[in-house]
């Protein structure tokens, strides 16, 4: 293989790293952007998505990412050494630039961008974390509010179309994920 190829299959896919000879486990059809990096003990379900420059380490505890979810670019995900490691469900849409840190997020949530989930946090199915929200250690976001600030605190209830509008978002990143692998070769 000449220096050549090698660069570009750099650029067309991130890199996946064992860490003390644990490697993550990618399930089907798994987005994996270039310049992510996924590293140690991480399952990840099918179909789902990790954009650009996302980092998932789990060198001191363990990360599980659910189906058809995605991280958007800049993510980064981490899990607290004895203590918290890192659970994401199902359909879930996470923000760009958020931080995700030893805390458990349930299927359908919505994380927006640049928000931070702190160790031991709940976020509860069809619930949203709003933009730069702060939801600090040990709190529950409970189903169907949407929380914002920072500290995080509950705004209002969701409405069914808001929910529904999540679900079909989800989706939505399915299919721009398979356009993206194909337009990477």
């Amino acid at each position: 293989m000449s220096p050549d190829s090698i660069i570009h299959d750099l650029r067309r896919e991130g890199l996946v790293l064992p860490y003390n000879g644990i490697l993550p486990k990618l399930g089907r059809d798994v987005f994996v952007a270039p310049g992510t990096i996924i590293v140690g003990n991480v399952e990840i379900g099918d179909e789902a998505s990790l954009w650009y420059n996302t980092v998932v380490r789990a060198d001191v505890h363990e990360v599980k990412i659910g189906a058809r979810t995605n991280l958007q670019d800049g993510t980064v995900v981490h899990v607290t050494g004895g203590r918290f490691g890192t659970y994401i469900g199902n359909d879930i849409l996470i923000g760009h630039q958020c931080v995700i840190h030893g805390c458990t997020i349930h299927d359908r949530a919505f994380i927006g961008m640049r928000a931070l989930i702190l160790d031991g946090a709940v976020i509860e199915s069809d619930s949203m974390v709003a933009a730069g929200a702060v939801v600090t250690p040990g709190k529950v976001v409970p189903t169907g509010e949407l929380w914002a600030g920072a500290p995080a605190k509950k705004m209002r209830d969701l409405s069914p179309e808001e929910i529904e509008r999540h679900k079909v978002a989800t989706a939505g990143y399915v299919r721009n994920a398979k356009e993206h692998r194909a337009a990477l070769g």
